[in-house]
């Protein structure tokens, strides 16, 4: 049986690390990365299953020029928690399918879901989820107001 010496196993050893070195930063350099787009549709994921939601207003929806020119739609919005009021935007350029911008009315109310421990994580419009309602609730209307007897209201009257 042939032993190495202690020259040849310390050798072996850093060809060995040297090895495991190289095929780890091979690996980062070469794994496939999320793009924005699977970033933003986990985080909205996220807030669907985990999210808390609570009453906000929405404030304005408008276009905004990206980077790479295209254009992106955004909605604006405000809630409150903890006596603390937030205001945060949300791109719902991916999202078409599902809202409709030009419908969108400011100073509407809306629900909000937001992450518990991060209140600027938050979110209105999701893939399995929308904060937004179709309009104010409408109350029910007298058919005639003036149906009530008033005659103790006039002077003489008791």
């Amino acid at each position: 049986m042939i032993l190495l010496h202690r020259d040849e196993w310390e050798i072996a050893v850093w060809l060995a690390a040297l090895a495991s070195i190289t095929g780890v930063a091979t690996w980062l350099v070469m794994r496939k990365r999320p793009t924005p787009e699977e970033l933003e549709r986990k985080r909205r994921a996220f807030l669907v299953e985990s999210g808390r939601i609570v009453d906000g207003m929405l404030l304005d929806s408008y276009e905004v020029n990206a980077e790479d020119g295209r254009a992106l739609t955004m909605l604006l919005f405000s809630y409150r928690i903890g006596g603390v009021d937030y205001e945060c935007s949300q791109d719902v350029t991916l999202l078409s399918a599902l809202v409709n911008a030009s419908k969108v009315r400011a100073g509407f109310p809306c629900s909000v879901r937001y992450q518990p421990g991060n209140p600027h994580n938050s979110i209105v419009v999701a893939e399995g989820w929308s904060g937004l309602r179709e309009g104010l609730p409408q109350l029910p209307a007298f058919e005639d107001p003036d149906a009530l007897d008033h005659s103790h209201l006039e002077r003489g009257v008791r």
